[in-house]
């Protein structure tokens, strides 16, 4: 999936989400409906075919996401050069939107995420761990009778039938998780900002006892913001 994301300034005016495949026709459709776009940037450079860069490149300005852009945080990663680049496009939506503030950005994507911001602007790192579909995966993979199933909020906390059971460990399992994660991070660092985003979001954001700010959209709005910074 890709998604294609146009803004006027700082505040979203269209989202796009396009099977890759169908990527070229949804660009061309953007853009007849955009002609005034100046400049994009791109977070994911490696799912790009050539011909598909050199379109946008053939159409305006492209910036290709790193960590050598100029970034609105003190990076403080050990290593720098391995840091994926939707981390990075989160963080800076973190330290853009939540100036002098502890952030916990949680992206419950294909893994999930942890990412912390401190309130002196410095991003210190976080945590990475299978996501709820990956979790699905790896016990029908690695068992011989755990089918494979399609995530499902369980409605109860025991499980009276095997896919119910299942149900349960994965959601359980990864609110459970979110929960200590914030709870261990706002023992340190108090008052804490906690955004969920990624695409499972909408399936955890009602489960989680801890107060969260849910942003379906807050990787596009860093995104926004390193282009902002970097424009010239």
């Amino acid at each position: 999936m890709v998604k294609l994301a146009v803004f006027k300034g700082n505040k979203l005016i269209s989202k796009e989400i396009s099977e890759k495949k169908d990527f070229v026709k949804t660009w061309r459709r953007v853009h007849t409906e955009y002609p005034n776009l100046s400049r994009c940037i791109i977070s994911s450079v490696g799912s790009f075919s050539e011909d598909e860069l050199q379109l946008l490149r053939d159409s305006l300005p492209v910036m290709v996401l790193s960590h050598e852009l100029q970034l609105p945080f003190i990076n403080k990663y050990a290593t720098p050069t391995t840091l994926g680049v939707d981390r990075i496009a989160l963080v800076s939506a973190a330290a853009h939107k939540y100036p002098g503030k502890h952030v916990l950005i949680i992206d419950a994507g294909s893994c999930i995420t942890y990412d912390f911001l401190s309130a002196e602007n410095e991003y210190l790192g976080g945590a990475i761990s299978p996501g709820l579909e990956m979790r699905y995966k790896a016990m029908h993979h690695f068992t011989a009778n755990l089918p494979l199933l399609a995530a499902e909020v369980p409605e109860n906390t025991i499980g009276n039938s095997t896919n119910n059971s299942m149900h349960i460990g994965v959601f359980q399992g990864v609110t459970l998780e979110m929960d200590g994660f914030i709870n261990r991070y706002a023992q340190n660092f108090s008052p804490l900002t906690v955004i969920l985003t990624g695409g499972a979001a909408h399936f955890l954001r009602d489960s989680i006892k801890n107060d969260i700010f849910a942003n379906s959209n807050f990787l596009l709005e860093g995104l926004n913001h390193i282009l902002e910074i970097n424009k010239d």
